[in-house]
C-alpha cells in the first residue's frame, strides 16, 4: 500500500469511526426516551391541575427531544457511512503515485471508444451488419443505433464525438501537467521569522510551516486563499500549483517567485 492508498484508508477508517459513534449516540438517545416513556402508563393523559402535571409534561418533552436527537444522529451516521463508501471513487487523484499511468489508461480507452464509434457509423452508412457485430455490438445495440433519434440522426451523433474529444484533450493536458510536475524537485523557502514555505512535489502540496500558531488574522488570510491546517503534516497546505505558491508569497509579503536567497537545502523539510 502506497502513501496515497494509506491516506485513503485512514480517511475511510476515520469516517467509519465517526459513523459508529453517531450510531451509538442515536441508540443512547432512543434508549433514554424509551426508558422515560416506559414509566408512563400507556394512554395516560395529562392530569390538568394534578401534582403530576408538570412532571408529565416535562417527561413528554424529554421523550420528544430524545427521539429527535436520535433521528438526527442516525441521519448523521448514514451520511458518514456514505462518505466513507465514496472515498477513492471520485476519479483519478493527482495525489496518487500511479495517477499518470491511470490517466494514460483512461486516455487510451477514450481514444479506442472514438475509433470504435467512427467505425460503427461507417458500418451503419454501408448497412454492414456483420461489421457492427465484429465491433462487439449486441443485436439490441445495433437496432438502437439504426433507430433515428429526435433529430433524425442514426448511429453516434456528432455531440458524442465533441464531448469525448473535449475529455480527451483535458486528460492529455492533465497528463502533461503531471509529467512536468514530477520532473520538478521539492524546494524549501525559509523566511526571516522562521516560517518555511515548501514546494513539496512528493506530497503534491504547497506547505507552510510556522514557528508557532499564527494569529487570527494570519489564519483568516491563509484560509481565505485555500490553505487548510493538516495536523498529520503539522503544516498549512494546499494542492501543489503556481497559484498556491503565489498566494503563500502574497500572504507573507514575499516577492513571487521567492528569491533564491530564501532557498534552503531540501533536507530541512524533514
Amino acid at each position: 500500500m502506497n502513501r496515497y492508498e494509506a491516506k485513503l484508508e485512514a480517511r475511510r477508517a476515520r469516517l467509519m469511526e465517526r459513523a459508529e459513534k453517531a450510531q451509538a449516540e442515536a441508540g443512547s438517545h432512543f434508549k433514554r426516551a424509551d426508558a422515560i416513556a416506559s414509566m408512563i402508563p400507556f394512554g395516560q393523559p395529562i392530569l390538568i391541575g394534578h401534582h403530576s402535571e408538570g412532571r408529565h409534561r416535562a417527561d413528554l418533552k424529554r421523550i420528544r427531544n430524545g427521539i429527535g436527537k436520535g433521528v438526527e444522529a442516525t441521519k448523521q451516521a448514514e451520511t458518514l457511512q456514505q462518505r466513507a463508501a465514496a472515498v477513492g471513487t471520485a476519479g483519478v487523484s493527482s495525489d496518487d503515485p500511479e495517477a499518470i499511468a491511470k490517466l494514460k489508461a483512461k486516455l487510451a480507452k477514450l481514444e479506442g471508444d472514438v475509433a470504435r464509434m467512427k467505425s460503427a457509423n461507417a458500418a451503419i452508412r454501408r448497412d454492414d451488419h456483420d461489421a457492427l457485430v465484429a465491433l462487439g455490438f449486441t443485436e439490441a445495440q445495433i437496432i438502437k443505433l439504426r433507430e433515428p433519434d429526435f433529430a433524425g440522426r442514426i448511429g453516434f451523433p456528432r455531440y458524442v464525438f465533441t464531448n469525448t474529444g473535449a475529455e480527451i484533450r483535458r486528460i492529455r493536458a492533465r497528463i502533461e501537467r503531471l509529467e512536468r510536475q514530477h520532473q520538478q524537485t521539492s524546494r524549501t523557502y525559509a523566511l526571516e521569522d522562521g516560517t518555511r514555505m515548501i514546494w513539496n512535489v512528493e506530497a503534491n502540496r504547497v506547505q507552510i510551516l510556522t514557528p508557532g500558531k499564527p494569529d487570527e488574522g494570519m489564519r483568516r488570510a491563509l484560509k481565505g486563499c485555500g490553505f487548510r491546517w493538516a495536523p498529520s503534516e503539522g503544516a498549512w497546505q494546499r494542492h501543489l500549483s503556481v497559484n498556491a505558491l503565489w498566494d503563500a508569497c502574497r500572504v507573507f509579503g514575499v516577492p513571487f517567485p521567492p528569491p533564491a536567497s530564501l532557498l534552503e537545502p531540501i533536507n530541512q523539510e524533514q
